[in-house]
């Protein structure tokens, strides 16, 4: 803390490194970067002996050494800076650049991710989402798990969207008043695999006037929705986009929703409605996401009514097995002899873990984080937790590869799975993921019983 901008600029020169953290009884409490050097002191003029206070970038944002390379990524592109302070139990442990993690992955989702927000135009980005196969490809061979998969490929989809958000901006003019442009579901839950739709929404500032600023929003959300599309994320054939007005309103409003929903539950609608409970924002003033998310958290803790009946749902769809252990295949034409995995195994994971964490007012979206929370909470009896995050798992580690032999294959992948195809350990594992979906399906049915608000 004491040193100058003399000292500053010898031991980065010494060591040869572009940043050094400002410490203050090892608190952070801020970075200087050799672009600082250059912009706020020598180019100002500055004297040697200018404290390095002077020109430090004072409250940096941060990142736990937990945290995966792509979200860092997103992060440096989203506030346009070059090194991010890594931290470990609250103290600074080290610095990673965007040179740094470019280099250490220069052919997989970091550096499209990086590409991604250099393109100019719909035409580059398009061009761009054509690799978006080739880098999946490449994290199933590389043996990573489903939580790295998801987290990559969901912070991908999410780099569509602010760089098309970026450009809408610039096309439409800055927003009239302010907004947050929210992900549903898988990619909020950040667990998109390959091939997805778009789930999104717009919550907008109480400022809103539709008279004033309807057209705006309208032609920015209808411009960003069509656009992802023709990057590969397909138009959602239920309609939940921003581009929707019912999907695109200001948070009083959506709160107002969300409380109908919670207070005054039906079965049919929230089989629809369910994806809403997944809920991140990705662009714009994230605090509108943020408190609507509370607002969700306290409204579901405080009705038991409602958990009720997202148990039951929570049941509608059921594992691909029978009473003697045997795969039940569904599907016609060219599925007749496979199983959905997303849709009767990893959904009614999400589905069941989903209520536990509205009961325990987790504020995690991602699912194996809930899974840490309701644990802790003591909402499932010891090792059940456990279970669940290892049939999670077994489920989408066959589904991502299945996706992955459909790609090379030339086909266009999809969740259905040929039971034949599968080893025999594949198929032993399969079955005990099942019988576990099986078994939490009967305990959340229990646990939430006839609870009414």
């Amino acid at each position: 803390m004491d040193s100058d901008i003399r000292m500053a600029a010898q031991t980065m020169s010494e060591h040869r490194v572009s940043s050094l953290l400002i410490t203050d009884n090892d608190e952070l409490i801020g970075i200087v970067t050799d672009r600082d050097l250059r912009t706020r002191a020598v180019a100002q003029g500055l004297a040697y002996e200018t404290p390095v206070s002077a020109i430090m970038t004072r409250d940096p944002i941060v990142m736990d050494s937990r945290d995966y390379a792509s979200e860092a990524v997103l992060k440096m592109m989203e506030r346009n800076v070059h090194h991010i302070p890594i931290m470990k139990n609250g103290r600074p442990i080290g610095v990673v650049s965007t040179g740094d993690i470019v280099q250490k992955e220069s052919h997989g989702s970091v550096y499209l991710i990086s590409d991604i927000f250099k393109q100019n135009s719909i035409e580059s980005l398009r061009a761009i989402s054509q690799k978006m196969s080739h880098t999946f490809t490449q994290l199933v061979l590389a043996d990573a798990n489903t939580q790295m998969i998801g987290n990559a490929m969901s912070h991908i989809g999410t780099a569509f969207v602010k760089r098309l958000l970026q450009l809408g901006e610039e096309k439409f003019d800055p927003a009239p008043v302010p907004y947050c442009f929210v992900a549903l579901g898988s990619q909020a839950r950040e667990e998109q695999t390959i091939n997805t739709d778009q789930d999104n929404a717009l919550i907008l500032s109480d400022k809103y006037d539709k008279e004033q600023h309807g057209e705006y929003f309208e032609n920015l959300s209808d411009w960003v929705c069509q656009n992802l599309d023709k990057c590969g994320y397909t138009l959602c054939t239920g309609d939940i986009m921003a581009s929707n007005p019912r999907w695109r309103q200001p948070l009083s409003v959506w709160k107002d929703n969300f409380s109908d929903w919670i207070q005054n539950p039906k079965a049919e609608a929230l089989l629809r409605l369910s994806i809403f409970f997944d809920l991140r924002g990705i662009y714009g003033d994230k605090t509108l996401a943020k408190q609507l998310n509370q607002h969700i958290r306290k409204e579901a803790q405080q009705h038991s009514g409602f958990l009720t009946f997202m148990a039951r749902n929570a049941n509608q769809r059921k594992p691909p097995l029978g009473f003697f252990r045997q795969f039940v295949l569904d599907g016609e034409g060219k599925q007749s002899r496979t199983f959905n995995l997303k849709e009767r195994g990893i959904a009614p994971i999400i589905d069941i873990v989903r209520v536990h964490a509205l009961a325990c007012g987790s504020n995690k979206l991602n699912t194996l984080e809930r899974i840490e929370d309701i644990e802790a909470a003591g909402l499932l009896p010891d090792g059940r937790a456990k279970d669940l995050a290892l049939a999670l798992e077994m489920i989408g580690m066959v589904r991502i590869k299945n996706q992955k032999d459909q790609i090379e294959a030339g086909d266009k992948p999809n969740n259905h799975v040929n039971p034949e195809n599968l080893s025999s350990f594949e198929k032993r594992h399969l079955r005990d993921a099942f019988n576990i979906v099986t078994r939490q399906q009967e305990f959340i049915k229990f646990r939430y019983a006839g609870k009414r608000s």
